[in-house]
Order: structure tokens, then sequence, then C-alpha cells
């Protein structure tokens, strides 16, 4: 089972070494692993992509609560969410396959963003499925792709709002807005450490 975990992480050294490293003790291979600044000051948003139990998904979740500098944790597999994913891909071209190369792109609705004598590139954004297809495509031609770079992917819930998220709207909140959503042993770790 594919488990995405969205957490809110501060922005500090050493985070992502953190992370890593739990997985690494877990035995569990991550997928996709993106971080990036996030609407709240200071905080980093990491989305990560791994393959595991529905058990070890809530070990997993509460593992990252855990971890010294994790803010926020959300397991969203299952869950309405919109998830993309950006990829550059460079290929060879010439002034004979340039058109096709070009038509190809219009069907796929991805755009040239860098053209030379010998090469394009090629950035999309869309679901894994339409960029491996189109990815698929270009192999048939060999030696036409040089390079590729995908990023990870990048998921949101649809129509959830954290509680930063609602303040941030004007919606009244209450400090634990988000605590029907959470596991009953991370409340109960959540207790110990933040006594009312």
């Amino acid at each position: 089972m594919l488990h995405t975990f969205v957490a809110y992480v501060e922005d500090l050294p050493g985070v992502l070494t953190r992370v890593a490293s739990l997985f690494r003790r877990l035995n569990i291979n991550i997928i996709s692993l993106t971080v990036g600044r996030s609407e709240r000051p200071g905080l980093s948003r990491l989305t990560l992509v791994c393959e595991a139990s529905a058990e070890a998904g809530h070990r997993i979740r509460a593992s990252l609560y855990k971890l010294e500098n994790v803010v926020d944790v959300d397991d969203i597999a299952g869950a309405p969410a919109v998830t993309r994913e950006l990829a550059l891909i460079k290929v060879a071209a010439t002034p004979r396959n340039r058109s096709q190369i070009f038509d190809l792109v219009e069907v796929f609705r991805a755009r040239i963003v860098d053209l030379t004598s010998e090469s394009l590139m090629i950035e999309m954004t869309g679901v894994e499925s339409k960029i491996e297809g189109l990815i698929e495509v270009l192999r048939e031609d060999e030696g036409r792709i040089l390079e590729i770079c995908r990023s990870g992917k990048l998921t949101m819930r649809r129509g959830h709002h954290t509680s930063g998220v609602l303040k941030a709207m004007g919606a009244k909140t209450e400090d634990n807005a988000d605590a029907d959503n959470e596991p009953a042993e991370i409340a109960k770790e959540r207790a110990v450490v933040e006594p009312e």
C-alpha cells in the first residue's frame, strides 16, 4: 500500500537527515521525497511517499511525530487529493525531427522551455502516468532522450484545511482542530508532552 505523508517541519539543518534515518531504521524505502517552503513562516512542507502496510503506516506517522523539529504530520493515503509531478526532459532534436517532437509535446499538453541547435527541453506537469506516457513514447526512438529530471510528488488534500490554513482564511478554530485526525497513540503522546 502506498502512503503519502505530508509533514510540516522546522526549516533547520539536519531535519531531512532525521527523517531519512527514521525510514532507514524502519527498513522502509522512500519512493518520493519533496521539500519546499510552506504558507507558514519558518516551516517547510515535506511530502514523502513510501510503500508499507496499513499498520506500518500508523507506526510511521507516530514515529514522524516524535522526531525533533516535526510540527505536524498527515497521512493522506486514500484521501481525496490532488497529486502532481514536474518533469524536465532534454531530447536530441535535429531540424528534421523537431516538428515531430513539437507535435508530440502538443498532444501531451507539455511545453518547450529551451531550444538549441542539437536539443530541446520539455517541461511537463501532471500525474505520474501522464509523464511516464510521454517518456515511453520518446524512448521509442533510441537515443532521443538525453536527460530526465523529475520532482517528487506534490500532494494536497481536496477540501481539507488544517488549523493553520483556516486561521489564515480568518475562520475561527480551536488549538486542537486537527485532534480528530490523530491516531490514539499520537494523541496520548501529545497529552504527555503538552499538558494542559
